[in-house]
């Protein structure tokens, strides 16, 4: 089996149908598998599969088991030498799949591959970044990353035009070797939302294997997916998981020291847009009112057990 493409859905029904219709007509000459793990979805996701794509192998959960949960219960299964994790809300475009396999084959010590994302537009997405480190924080809480020569976090500046060694690739649209996943493990599934493949991608480099950005097209990734129905949550668990890969990675100060600088960026936005709000600038308001609740929820962002996220 060439490759093991695992997509874990949660009421995102229409895009799921549209991904695998792209993936469908992607995987060319190769020996595949495409495996769907169904987080307790409530919008009929797992009927439209079964009828629709009676060819993927579908997992159904009880539960919400995040993006770490779902795709560890395909991991435990999937039998291709590369696995694939991939998005619901993604269209993957020509050969990009067995361009990748041919990639992997011909760099043995890249252990993670992410290729060229787009955006809805065209436009290159940043699908791949530097840790998010307290020295990035800082730069983000201080605004300066507007700015192309201070965002050294998502690596604006740079065209993603060439190959490229890396600290993170974006689990929305990843592609792994199957032997280094025995050697690093599964995903932590103590981060339920956010930081899952940030520190993933952490192990992969600590037992010495590559994390590269290739400049191969492509998929689209819209970004309005499964994350986009948590509204505030969404901020509030990215707060937790930012927090979470610093105590594990850094310690307790550092995680101390994350969660006041994230707490800190909330915060001022809150006052920032509430202010922009008295002058009635169109949105502001709305948007106060959306940091408020991040920052009135910011006592449940500091790490503790697991999160089921709930329509």
């Amino acid at each position: 089996m060439d490759l093991s493409i695992i997509i874990v859905n949660w009421n995102t029904k229409d895009l799921l149908r549209d991904c695998l219709c792209t993936v469908e007509r992607g995987l060319g000459q190769l020996h595949a598998e495409v495996l769907v793990v169904d987080n307790a979805s409530t919008d009929g996701s797992p009927r439209m599969v079964r009828t629709e794509f009676p060819w993927v192998q579908l997992i159904e959960s009880s539960r919400n088991m995040g993006f770490a949960g779902g795709n560890n219960a395909a991991l435990r299964s999937a039998s291709g030498r590369y696995v694939m994790l991939l998005n619901t809300d993604t269209l993957v475009h020509g050969t990009v799949l067995e361009n990748a396999v041919a990639w992997m084959d011909a760099h043995p010590n890249a252990g993670i591959m992410g290729p060229r994302v787009l955006n809805a537009d065209g436009s290159v997405q940043p699908s791949c970044s530097a840790f998010p480190s307290l020295r990035n924080l800082a730069m983000q809480t201080a605004g300066l990353t507007r700015f192309r020569q201070f965002d050294g976090y998502r690596m604006t500046g740079w065209d993603r035009c060439q190959e490229r060694q890396v600290d993170v690739i974006s689990g929305a649209a990843m592609f792994v070797r199957r032997s280094a996943v025995q050697n690093v493990g599964l995903l932590d599934e103590a981060f339920f939302f956010y930081g899952e493949e940030t520190d993933w991608c952490r192990r992969f480099r600590h037992e010495g294997w590559d994390v590269v950005f290739a400049p191969i097209p492509e998929v689209t990734h819209f970004g309005n997916g499964s994350a986009n129905k948590l509204n505030h949550r969404r901020d509030v668990l990215m707060t937790e998981g930012t927090t979470r890969l610093h105590l594990k990675h850094g310690g307790l100060a550092a995680a101390m020291i994350c969660f006041v600088m994230l707490a800190a960026h909330n915060v001022s936005r809150a006052v920032f847009w509430a202010a922009l709000g008295v002058l009635d600038r169109p949105g502001a308001r709305q948007r106060a009112r959306h940091f408020l609740r991040v920052v009135g929820d910011l006592p449940k962002a500091w790490p503790t057990a697991n999160r089921e996220v709930r329509s």
